[in-house]
């Protein structure tokens, strides 16, 4: 991502890439490891995107979104109430009530967090995406405080009755995301 950034020119087209990690914590930026509350074997890997501390591992959609803000004429509020309204849109097709909120970016149902987003802009061009829960195992996010938030309830869409493989969420939330970034 970060060298896909840095040699994009006017003309390179925005990608998004969807892809599934194996497990491992990510810290942001100005990511505190206190948020880490005991060590697993789960391996801890600094990155550059905005936000706290976050896990990722098989059984969730991981897409990255590598966009040329410039040239969309919109800014980093706008891009991060873009990709909530995808999921949120995506969870409504299923009868599931889902909303951002202005204080803690991210997707929540009834409290519980779904999706979680971080970014990082550079020459006005974007980078790093959004995670969108699926089947995960949630059980790492125990060891954590997720994005930085002690106590923080975290869900996946198999808990909330939703047969989605984490191929059709990730096609489906590629879709709406698509639609709703133009």
């Amino acid at each position: 991502m970060q060298d896909f950034t840095a040699q994009r020119d006017p003309n390179t087209r925005d990608q998004l890439w969807v892809v599934e990690h194996p497990p491992v914590f990510t810290v942001g930026l100005n990511g505190k490891l206190e948020h880490l509350l005991r060590s697993s074997e789960i391996p801890v890997v600094k990155i550059d995107r905005g936000g706290q501390i976050t896990y990722h591992g098989p059984g969730q959609v991981v897409v990255y979104l590598l966009l040329d803000l410039r040239r969309r004429g919109y800014g980093i509020r706008e891009l991060v109430r873009r990709m909530e309204r995808a999921v949120v849109a995506l969870l409504a097709e299923e009868g599931i009530a889902a909303e951002g909120r202005p204080d803690a970016p991210g997707v929540y149902v009834a409290g519980a967090k779904i999706a979680a987003l971080g970014l990082r802009v550079r020459n006005g061009c974007c980078y790093h995406g959004l995670a969108f829960n699926v089947d995960l195992d949630l059980a790492p996010f125990a060891d954590i405080n997720p994005c930085g938030y002690a106590g923080l309830k975290v869900t996946r869409t198999r808990d909330l009755g939703l047969d989605l493989s984490v191929d059709s969420a990730g096609r489906r939330l590629t879709e709406t995301l698509l639609r709703l970034l133009d």
